[in-house]
């Protein structure tokens, strides 16, 4: 079992000190670099103010013995001025020094390189830095003495050991107060994210139409919101029709189980002949029939809604099958006397079959609803559809009743039939236009009817064949 994962106030909260830390140290690193090199320039300057002052009294000196005067020249030019000290090689090997409070090591003056540049070390237990430098004199021939300045810098590490400490306490202060800063500002910051999750936390199967406030919540907020919203009219919406299905599905179901309960039921009162028998399984053969087809039917619906049906893409002249089908139906038009019209011609790409079967639902259901004597008219042209693909067209015309404007929207619902006496008289169960619907969206068309010059026109769209 994997331990509690850290919620995002804790993520936040985290990310936000440990960014505030890394800022701050290498603000005190940069602050703490620049008193260091403050403090470096104080002493140089000092040390290169002495050198030049050991320089001018090297200039006037008249021979190498006059060195034996430097020191006593060297010690009254550092009366008030402890800390630092002097040292001069001469010629003879002889260092000649002078200081107070601080005393510049033989090895490094006699070693050490002549060039100037500062150095840093400790003598007993006191640090100091110091430059070795080689002077001119004024003995005519003479080589460049070698010249050692060194600063006590004690105080200047005290101070700065003091510094360091200040500033790591303060930046460790300003971490934990940017941390609780963090925190509060992060939980502040995500209240709007809270609010979602509770609002959201509040639906239910039985409150499917909660919203959730995309106006109220920071723009950061207001996308995730609004797909929450789309998801949840999404949810209610096919919850609706999940059990608007089951409710027609159980009503639909019930009227042939009880016709085959009570038939049978009643056959079984008392003993009949082989043919009473007969005449009861026939009855019931049809019943089972009506079943098979609309759980057959109910399947296919369901695989399409899930997109599992993938049509065939044979290339075909859509014509042809709606002049194959009007020899079909032609036994039933001329029984009620309805004339079969086919004008245009055109190819798609599909499966023939599925295809079929649509506009045999449009087919069978323009001739159950033109009156004797009326008319049924398939046109095949090519359209283009709303955002201007190039399609294939295919309007099935009847002569019939104008269909109500408020039951148009509906044609294509499960199990809805306009006419309710149609739906008890056995001629379907109302699932006809819903696969033709299927159909034609599994291809990439769409199938819808209107009311035009008197006629009920159900018109299918297809894309045009490559």
């Amino acid at each position: 079992m994997s331990g509690r994962r850290a919620s995002l106030t804790a993520r936040l909260t985290l990310l936000f000190a440990l960014a505030s830390t890394v800022v701050l140290l290498v603000l005190g690193w940069i602050v703490a670099g620049s008193v260091e090199h403050h403090f470096e320039e104080q002493d140089m300057a000092e040390l290169n103010g002495r050198l030049a002052q050991v320089g001018r009294l090297l200039d006037k000196l008249p021979a190498a013995g006059g060195l034996d005067g430097v020191p006593r020249a060297l010690e009254d030019s550092l009366v008030g001025h402890h800390g630092i000290a002097i040292a001069v090689l001469g010629p003879d090997g002889r260092i000649h020094r002078a200081g107070h409070g601080a005393a510049f090591p033989e090895a490094r003056l006699r070693g050490g390189p002549a060039d100037g540049r500062p150095r840093v070390w400790e003598d007993a237990g006191n640090a100091y830095r110091g430059v070795v430098a080689a002077l001119p004199t004024g003995i005519p021939g003479a080589s460049p003495l070698r010249v050692g300045v060194a600063t006590d810098i004690a105080h200047h590490r005290s101070f700065m050991d003091s510094f360091m400490r200040t500033l790591w306490w303060v930046v460790l202060g300003a971490s934990l107060a940017t941390g609780l800063l963090g925190w509060f500002a992060a939980r502040r910051g995500l209240a709007p994210l809270r609010a979602m999750g509770h609002r959201a936390g509040e639906v239910s199967a039985q409150r499917l139409d909660q919203r959730l406030p995309a106006d109220r919540v920071p723009a950061e907020l207001a996308e995730l919101a609004d797909s929450l919203n789309a998801m949840l009219a999404r949810l209610e919406e096919s919850f609706r029709r999940l059990s608007d299905f089951s409710s027609d599905l159980a009503h639909e179901l019930r009227t042939p189980v009880s016709n085959l309960m009570t038939q049978t039921q009643v056959a079984l009162t008392r003993a009949r002949d082989a043919d009473a028998y007969r005449e009861v399984l026939e009855s019931n053969a049809e019943e089972f029939e009506r079943l098979s087809r609309m759980i057959g039917d109910m399947l296919f619906l369901a695989k399409a809604e899930n997109g599992l049906i993938v049509p065939g893409q044979a290339r075909f002249p859509l014509a042809d099958e709606v002049s194959a089908l009007f020899e079909f139906y032609g036994a039933v038009a001329e029984d009620k006397g309805v004339t079969l019209r086919l004008s245009g011609r055109a190819d798609v790409a599909g499966d023939r079959l599925m295809l079929r079967r649509a506009i045999g639902n449009l087919l069978s259901n323009a001739l159950r609803h033109t009156p004797d004597g009326g008319a049924v008219t398939a046109t095949v042209a090519l359209a283009p559809d709303e955002a201007g693909r190039p399609g294939v067209r295919l309007a099935v015309a009847n002569t019939g009743a104008p269909i109500p404007a408020e039951v148009l929207p509906r044609l294509f619902d499960r199990f809805y039939q306009a006419d309710a006496a149609r739906r008890h008289g056995g001629e379907g169960a109302g699932l006809g236009l819903a696969i033709t619907r299927s159909i034609l969206r599994a291809h990439g068309g769409e199938v819808r009817a209107r009311v035009e010059d008197g006629q009920n026109v159900f018109e299918i769209w297809l894309p045009a064949a490559d």
